[in-house]
């Protein structure tokens, strides 16, 4: 059977402060320069979700694409968007939200509710220049 690659988009803004808590306010500027900013900053991420699999001989789907559309933005928009990650999102109380955190985050948050036969990868833009991807290992 072929396997097919789905896509959905979607997007979230929210602001962050990139630092280390245990250093002093100069290593943080050193090392995380204008994002270390006391007062934060913000971003529009872009969040685009690959699912992987097989496609059902009776739906013709390999993933309802209103279901995923659901689950994102459940899960990942109404939790993320318009939020201090720092201060307002559980999982960034102690982690750093660097985009490689929040994309790993966001991979575990979906991942758990999607169906272990497919594939999951998420790419996260940060800017329209910087972006990650991250598909569970």
């Amino acid at each position: 059977m072929a396997k097919v690659t789905v896509h959905r988009k979607a997007h979230f803004n929210a602001a962050h402060r990139l630092y280390n808590a245990d250093w002093s306010d100069a290593r943080n500027a050193t090392v995380f320069g204008k994002c270390a900013n006391p007062h934060y900053h913000g971003h529009n991420y872009e969040l685009i979700v690959a699912v992987k699999g097989d496609i059902n001989p009776v739906t013709g789907f390999v993933m309802d694409m209103k279901i995923l559309k659901d689950l994102i933005a459940h899960e990942i928009e109404d939790k993320f968007d318009h939020k201090n990650l720092n201060e307002e999102v559980f999982e960034f109380k102690e982690l750093n939200p660097t985009a490689e955190n929040i994309v790993v985050v966001i991979w575990n948050i979906l991942r758990a509710k999607i169906d272990t036969k497919l594939q999951l990868s998420i790419t996260l833009y940060e800017t329209p220049r910087n972006f990650v991807t991250y598909s569970g290992n």
